[in-house]
Parts: structure tokens; C-alpha cells; sequence
């Protein structure tokens, strides 16, 4: 298994007005006002830190009484904006509990706590520098994966709901090995279709780290789901492998569960579930597909030499001159969604990748 690398540190790409407008018409534009960089205007912090004493490499951050007063109300408007649709009578029994900011990564995050006072259930979310990658690759995973997404934009400010589940390497670390033997053939499936919904909707950069594994409880047995909590790298590299979780040597003790439990013809059958799954999704939500899909088509979301390198290495993979004449990474990714709805019954729809 070759290795996928990232070379450099993506950029930050502004959200056009075309892209403004798709998100007003979805209802992804935030009615409280909230800038990032207010969140910049901390005056202390303390280093935040993990059960077995390790650092996050998060801070908690202090701001001054003034600013904390308003900016707790301000962030109390925006949790009930993501989870009551901007009802105000929720926010009397809310508390910020704390703020959190990211020092490493592109987007350098902020991560809210918002507890209810009554009962002290909490959630989190995060604010953001907007970046039309991400906004692109939310509303896709919104729209294509199992899973739905809350998230809103404010002029160059992006507000993500928190994605629970246990981070990849957490779990490889800590919880794999513990597994029963039947576990790890149903987490080596989740594998398997997750590494091919990424493929395909050019989703990159999942290394363990960028995804997050959900235990479910069903009946007499745990079952898995793999879900990405980082969508920075939406159709932004050239190499075809950053597209493809199986390739990261973070990702290996992953893949090697794929080898060991699934036989070949398993593969193929849950790669072509997910295509057919996918497709289906598509074609489901066919309008708003093509609406997102054009504006990608007109944006510049990444260096022209990612998107020769990327139309070309798919167009060798598959022979399908969609690929070759794109001209813009929204042309490749439109390319290959009707690559997929075309073939998806198709069992042979890509090589095998294990």
C-alpha cells in the first residue's frame, strides 16, 4: 500500500456570491451576527488537557467581563439557531460553559460549550473562518451521506454543529483490539463503504483523525458507522490517493482489518452497495445537485495544476472523457457523479483498491 502525502498547507478560499445566494436559499445563512475574529480578542488562556494528562493542543480562552457578557449572548442565539431554528425563549436556560480554541490544523477553530441549566446536558459546535472548500463539502455531506449537518455562514464566518462519535485514532488506539471478531468484520465493511463514498465524492484527507466511529447498540450486537468530521480537503489535491482513506498510514490498521476479514468478493459487493446507494441519493436530490454543482463549476477552489493532475488520473482510472475535458474541480466532481449514476448496477464500476 503506497502512501498518500499533502505536501502543503491548503489555502483559504472566499465564499462567492453565487455560493452566498445557494446558501440563502437553503437556509444556511445565520441571522445573528458573528465574526471570528471577535473571538481573536481573548486576554488569557490555559492549556486544556485530557484525561490521561496529555495536551490537546487546545486553550481555553479569557475574555474581559464586557465581552464575555455579550459575546455569551451572541453564542447562545447561535446554538438555538442550529438547534430550535432561532426560538429566543431557550436561551434563559443556556449557559456558555466555556471556549476553546484550536491551535493547529487549517481552520483553527473555536469550540463552544453550551450546557441547559436544568438538566446539565451539553453540546458543542464551532466557529470558523469560512472557506467555500468546506462550505462545499458540508453541503454535500448533507445532501450524499447517511447523515445530516447543521452549519451556517456568516460574511466569512462558518458555524458547524459538533459531530459526535469517538476520533478514528482514538478508537484504533484504544478500542479496536477489544473488539469481537465479528465487530471487526462489520467495522472492516464501514471501512470499505467509507473509503468509497469519500472516493467518489472527492472527499480528502481522512486520515483516523478526520473521522469519527459511532458505536450503535442493536438488539444483541454493537454496530459502527464512520462518519468525517473535517471537509477542508473537498475537492481541493491533485493526487487521486488523497481521496482514498485506504492509502493514509494512519488508516492502516483499518486496512489491514479489511484484508483479514472481508474476501474479495465482499469488498466488491459493499463497494458497489455504497455506489448503488450513492447514485440513488444523487438522483434523489437531482435539483439541488445540479444547483451546487454549477456554482462549483465556476469557482476557483483550487490551483490549476491539482485540477489537470486529478481530471487525469481519474480519466486513466475510468476512460471516461468527462474527466479529461473538465475544466474546473466542480467539472471533475459533476464528472464523476454521472460517471456513477450511469454505471451504479455496474459491479465492475471501479478496480478493486485492496
Amino acid at each position: 500500500m503506497s502512501e498518500a502525502d499533502i505536501l502543503f498547507k491548503k489555502p483559504t478560499y472566499p465564499i462567492n456570491k453565487h455560493l452566498f445566494d445557494y446558501l440563502e436559499r437553503f437556509d444556511r445563512i445565520s441571522k445573528v451576527q458573528i465574526c471570528y475574529d471577535d473571538l481573536l480578542r481573548f486576554s488569557g488562556f490555559i492549556n486544556v488537557y485530557d484525561k490521561q494528562e496529555q495536551d490537546t493542543l487546545w486553550i481555553r480562552v479569557y475574555y474581559n467581563e464586557f465581552e464575555r457578557n455579550e459575546l455569551d449572548l451572541t453564542l447562545k442565539k447561535i446554538y438555538s439557531l442550529l438547534h430550535s431554528d432561532g426560538n429566543l425563549d431557550i436561551i434563559k436556560f443556556l449557559n456558555v460553559d466555556s471556549i476553546d480554541y484550536c491551535t493547529f490544523g487549517n481552520s483553527k477553530p473555536f469550540r463552544i460549550k453550551v450546557r441547559n441549566i436544568l438538566n446539565d446536558n451539553y453540546t458543542h459546535f464551532y466557529i470558523k473562518k469560512a472557506d467555500a472548500s468546506r462550505v462545499y463539502g458540508l453541503e454535500l455531506e448533507h445532501i450524499l451521506s447517511p447523515d445530516k449537518i447543521n452549519f451556517l455562514v456568516y460574511d466569512d464566518t462558518l458555524i458547524e454543529e459538533h459531530i459526535m462519535g469517538i476520533p478514528g485514532d482514538v478508537f484504533i488506539e484504544t478500542l479496536l483490539n477489544d473488539c469481537t471478531e465479528t465487530e471487526k468484520a462489520q467495522i472492516a465493511k464501514e471501512f470499505v463503504k467509507f473509503n468509497e463514498r469519500c472516493m467518489i465524492r472527492l472527499l480528502g484527507d481522512m486520515r483516523a483523525y478526520n473521522y469519527v466511529i459511532i458505536p450503535i447498540h442493536d438488539f444483541d450486537q454493537v454496530v459502527y458507522r464512520i462518519r468525517p468530521i473535517d471537509f477542508d480537503q473537498q475537492c481541493y489535491e491533485g493526487n487521486f490517493k488523497i481521496y482514498r482513506p485506504q492509502f493514509f498510514k494512519e488508516n492502516y490498521p483499518m486496512v489491514k482489518l479489511v484484508k483479514d476479514k472481508l474476501q474479495e468478493s465482499s469488498i466488491e459487493q459493499y463497494k458497489n452497495e455504497e455506489r448503488a446507494a450513492l447514485a440513488k441519493r444523487i438522483l434523489s436530490a437531482e435539483t439541488r445537485i445540479k444547483r451546487i454543482l454549477k456554482i462549483m463549476g465556476n469557482d476557483i477552489i483550487a490551483p490549476e495544476e491539482h485540477v489537470q493532475q486529478l481530471k487525469l488520473d481519474l480519466y486513466r482510472y475510468t476512460n471516461d472523457l468527462n474527466f479529461k475535458n473538465a475544466k474546473r474541480m466542480g467539472n471533475v466532481l459533476s464528472a464523476a457523479f454521472r460517471f456513477v449514476t450511469r454505471n451504479f448496477k455496474n459491479a465492475n464500476l471501479f478496480k478493486p483498491g485492496f
